[in-house]
């Protein structure tokens, strides 16, 4: 008389594609943040020449964090067809200042004001939102340790382009993007590269529109 043996084969495989469907739709979820832009100028503002990347007056000294998104504004220009420059001697210069601001998510939001680090000069048309929730999406499966919703990260670039002769502006933008705290979007690196490429990406853009990058 054979024995039978426990049937476990199949809760173990429901739950591994429970949490393994689970982790999958989280991922696509907010491994692409959109990005808000708006972005200004007058006419047909220079698509060539020389540029340096500065810190804008007013910007915070973080200097590796800054060093990671000058050098995303300058791989930006450099691929809408500007040439990188050495300090006074280049035509433009790119002053940029960035912000990342906290604020908490889920039931246990304590507060309804950010917390702010990195607070930046502004643009000259007035600063970009702070706070606000991302997503709003829920898989349905409790896999957080912790017991606290993770803070949702509001990130923003502001770039303004100006003609280093006469200190003109010419051209001028911000961007933002919001992720969930610890994700791979909300990285600095990741963060960056990705407000840096919405912003300057189809320069100069259409002046005073806000739109929504992918």
């Amino acid at each position: 008389m054979s024995k039978r043996r426990p049937r476990l084969a199949a809760p173990k495989l429901f739950l591994g594609a429970l949490l393994l469907g689970g982790l999958s739709l989280g991922a696509s979820a907010t491994a692409a943040p959109r990005v808000e832009v708006t972005r200004f100028h007058m006419g047909n503002p220079a698509q060539s020449g020389t540029v340096a990347v500065e810190e804008m007056p007013g910007n915070p000294d973080i200097s590796l964090e800054f060093r990671t998104y000058a050098s995303a504004v300058s791989q930006e220009l450099q691929r809408i067809g500007f040439t990188a420059g050495d300090g006074a001697q280049s035509d433009y210069v790119a002053l940029v200042s960035f912000t990342r601001t906290f604020r908490p998510s889920g039931p246990d939001r304590r507060s309804e004001s950010p917390v702010s680090v990195g607070v930046g000069g502004g643009i000259g048309s007035g600063g970009g939102r702070r706070g606000g929730t991302f997503g709003g999406l829920g898989l349905g499966v409790g896999i957080n340790l912790s017991g606290k919703p993770k803070d949702i990260v509001t990130t923003e670039l502001h770039v303004q382009l100006r003609r280093r002769s006469d200190s003109t502006a010419i051209w001028e933008g911000r961007a933002s993007t919001q992720a969930k705290q610890g994700s791979a979007a909300a990285q600095p690196a990741t963060a960056a590269q990705k407000l840096a490429s919405a912003l300057i990406g189809g320069y100069p853009g259409e002046s005073g529109r806000t739109i929504t990058v992918k």
